[in-house]
């Protein structure tokens, strides 16, 4: 376990194994904790930097604010990282946020990235006003749609830490949207990298078709469709970890 960045902002991260580096990255909210099966399965062949995206996990800051520039923020933190360990070029996978990060830091520094995996990730937002406002006052409604992710916030951030992050979270993402919606749609033909996009066919978040062309619009993209929601990865963690690895080792 390590740590990147000046205190009340800092990353944690974990750097294990050997080979050509894999920047793995959670979803918002998440921790590096959910993906010990694939971390284990890569390490046998890769360094796997496993790291915590600001605000969520064990990173900092918590709770975090967050703005509507903190795609852009968090991917020039996370190349920071990569400079810190010295680190050149690096294979970028990540779910959902992780994801847009990956696509992201891929766009902004196409030398930076041996090559890309994400799932439920689309280089563009879309969710309806309810959607948002369901998220922003998750906390408070405990059976509604995402009571499951409130009850995971509420014990991992605690009560108040959940309602300032999905609340400044939903405003963010409304003002996103209002501009357009883009993360790295608008920069994909920027990826030179080969870059493998993974859809749940019923992903909510991020519908198969907006992943299918973000993948068409990058010039090496692949596009992988399975039948399932947006984290593929509790749903369907061994053919996710199959076809992560093998799209790494092929790479």
């Amino acid at each position: 376990m390590a740590w990147h960045g000046p205190n009340g902002q800092q990353l944690y991260y974990e750097d294990t194994g050997r080979g050509d580096a894999v920047l793995l990255m959670p979803g918002w909210a998440g921790t590096i904790v959910e993906f010990y099966e694939l971390r284990r399965e890569l390490a046998s062949g890769f360094r796997v930097i496993a790291v915590d995206l600001p605000g969520s996990g064990r990173s900092q800051p918590r709770p975090r604010y967050y703005r509507p520039s903190y795609y852009l923020d968090d991917a020039q933190v996370l190349l920071g990282l990569l400079d810190e360990l010295g680190v050149d070029a690096a294979h970028l996978a990540g779910f959902s946020d992780g994801g847009e990060e990956a696509l992201l830091m891929a766009a902004l520094k196409p030398g930076r990235a041996l090559s890309v995996v994400t799932w439920g990730a689309a280089g563009q937002i879309v969710a309806s006003p309810d959607q948002l406002d369901e998220v922003a006052h998750a906390v408070d409604r405990p059976g509604g749609p995402f009571k499951e992710l409130a009850a995971y916030l509420a014990q991992a951030y605690g009560a108040e830490g959940a309602r300032i992050m999905t609340g400044s979270w939903a405003r963010a993402m409304g003002e996103i949207i209002d501009a357009g919606g883009d993360i790295s749609r608008s920069r994909a033909p920027s990826i030179s990298c080969p870059a493998l996009l993974i859809a749940g066919s019923a992903d909510p978040f991020c519908p198969p078709g907006l992943v299918r062309d973000m993948a068409s619009a990058i010039p090496r993209g692949r596009y992988l469709e399975v039948d399932g929601g947006h984290d593929l990865y509790q749903s369907h963690r061994r053919l996710l970890v199959s076809a992560i690895s093998g799209w790494l080792t092929d790479h």
